[in-house]
C-alpha cells in the first residue's frame, strides 16, 4: 500500500515555516488530526478534522481504520523523538508512513546554549512520571527535559533541591524559533519563577552540592537505599546476578518473587528503552516496589500482584527472566522455561537446600551453568573487625537454545 499517512512537525512558525512541497500534503489531505492548536494553524478547506481523544489509543485505532485514505497528522518538532510519530510507528508499517520532522525542541535548545547534545541526556516529562529524570541527575550532567506544562520547571527546580543539586541552573525555553521566544533562568534552589508556558523546554545544568546524592547505573546499589523488608538480594550477589542475566537494550525481563524489586529496578535502570514486569505475591512487598521506583527513577515498571505460575498468564513473552522465589513450586521454573523467548536467559537464585535441589533439576534437565557465591563482610567484634559471612546464593543460569520451544 502507499504512504497514506502522512505526520508533519511543525515549529513555531506554523505552515509559514514549511516547505511549500510539505504544506501540499497538508493542503491535499483527506482526514486532518492533531492537537487544537496544530489545526488551528490550518485554514479551513474540505478536510475531515479530528482532535485526539483521552485516551491517546482511541485516536490511533481511529487513524488505522482510515487505512487507504489521504490521512495527515500534525505534530510539533521532531515527531519521532518522543513524539506521536513513535506511538504510530507501533501500529502501522513504515512503508505506509511519511515522516516530514522539523527541527526538534532539543536541538533548538542544545543551539541556544550551546551545548553538544550528544553529550546531553534528552528526556520527556510530558504525560510522564517526574521520577524518571532521577537516574540522569549527575555530577556535571546537562539534561534537556520536555516539559509537561508550565508547571514543570518549578517541580524540576524543587525535585533537584531535595536530591541536593540546589546550586544546579536551569534555563526554561519558550517559543523557540518564533518572536514571542523567551529564556527564563534561575539556581533550582531559588527558583522563582511563575508558571512558565506550558510548551516549554527544560536545561538543567547539574551542580551537585555537598550532601547530594548520585547513584551509578551501573548494578550494584547499596542496600540501603531499597525499601525492604529483608527480602532483598543483597548488592554483591546482585551485581553478579545483573551481570547473569546480562542485560540488552530493548529487552524485558520478568522477576519472578520479586521481593523489594531491587533485580527488575536495576534491569531498567540500565538503560532507558528497558522493559519489566515485577511478580511478587504480597501486597506490602508490592507497594515497596512501587515506593522504591519512585525513589531510583524506574515508574515504567509494571507491578503484578499474585502468585506465580499462575499469575504469569497473559503477560508479553520475555527476553529474560530472573527467579527469586517461589522455586519450591515444581511447575514454576517449567512454567518460566515455556514461556521464555529462544535464545532468551532464565537466571534463578537459591538460598535453601531445597530451591538449590530444584536448580540441580532444572540444570539437569536444560543444561546451563551452576555458580555457589559465597559473600562475606567486615563487620565489628568488639574493638577489631572480622568476617561476617552472608548466606550463600546458588545460582543458576541458561540460555535457551534457538528454535526450542
Amino acid at each position: 500500500m502507499s504512504q497514506w499517512l502522512s505526520i508533519i512537525g511543525v515549529g513555531e512558525e506554523g505552515l509559514q515555516g514549511l516547505p511549500p512541497v510539505t504544506r501540499q500534503i497538508i493542503g491535499r489531505a483527506e482526514l486532518l488530526v492533531g492537537g487544537e492548536r496544530h489545526l488551528a494553524m490550518v485554514p479551513n478547506g474540505t478536510a475531515e478534522r479530528l482532535t485526539w481523544a483521552s485516551p491517546l489509543s482511541q485516536t490511533v485505532e481511529e487513524i488505522k481504520r482510515q487505512r487507504g485514505r489521504n490521512v495527515v497528522v500534525l505534530a510539533t518538532g521532531d515527531p519521532m523523538w518522543f513524539g506521536i510519530g513513535v506511538t504510530l510507528a507501533r501500529h502501522i508499517p513504515a512503508a505506509e508512513m511519511l515522516i516530514v520532522p522539523s527541527i526538534s525542541a532539543f536541538t533548538l535548545a542544545a543551539s541556544r546554549l550551546c551545548w553538544p547534545l550528544a553529550d546531553v541526556e534528552c528526556l520527556t516529562l510530558h504525560g510522564r512520571a517526574l521520577a524518571l529524570m532521577r537516574p540522569a541527575i549527575a555530577p556535571g550532567a546537562r539534561l534537556l527535559l520536555l516539559a509537561n506544562d508550565g508547571a514543570t520547571p518549578a517541580a524540576v527546580a524543587k525535585l533537584l533541591t531535595e536530591l541536593g543539586y540546589g546550586l544546579s541552573r536551569i534555563t526554561v525555553l519558550e517559543h523557540m524559533g518564533s518572536p514571542e521566544e523567551r529564556h527564563l533562568q534561575g539556581l533550582a534552589e531559588d527558583w522563582t519563577v511563575g508558571k512558565a508556558e506550558d510548551f516549554n523546554t527544560i536545561a538543567v545544568a547539574c551542580m551537585a552540592g555537598p550532601d547530594a546524592v548520585a547513584h551509578s547505573r551501573l548494578a550494584g546499589l547499596p542496600d540501603d537505599v531499597f525499601h525492604h523488608d529483608g527480602q532483598l538480594t543483597k548488592r554483591e550477589v546482585r551485581a553478579a546476578t545483573l551481570a547473569a542475566l546480562a542485560p540488552l537494550p530493548g529487552q524485558r525481563l520478568w522477576d519472578v518473587g520479586a521481593g523489594c524489586g531491587s533485580i527488575c529496578i536495576e534491569w531498567l535502570r540500565a538503560a532507558r528503552c528497558m522493559r519489566a514486569v515485577a511478580i511478587e505475591r504480597e501486597a506490602a512487598r508490592c507497594r515497596m516496589i512501587s515506593d522504591n521506583c519512585v525513589v531510583l527513577g524506574t515508574p515504567m515498571l509494571k507491578i503484578v500482584e499474585g502468585e506465580a505460575p499462575a499469575s504469569l498468564t497473559g503477560l508479553k513473552p520475555p527476553d529474560t527472566i530472573f527467579i527469586g522465589g517461589g522455586l519450591s513450586n515444581p511447575k514454576l521454573a517449567v512454567t518460566c522455561w515455556a514461556a521464555l523467548k529462544p535464545g532468551g536467559r532464565l537466571v534463578a537464585n537459591a538460598v535453601t537446600v531445597e530451591g538449590e535441589a530444584a536448580l540441580f533439576a532444572a540444570r539437569a534437565r536444560w543444561g546451563g551453568d551452576l555458580t555457589r557465591i559465597a559473600i562475606s563482610r567486615a563487620d565489628a567484634i568488639g574493638p577489631h573487625l572480622g568476617w561476617r559471612p552472608l548466606m550463600p546464593v546458588t545460582q543458576y543460569s541458561v540460555v535457551k537454545p534457538r528454535g526450542a520451544s
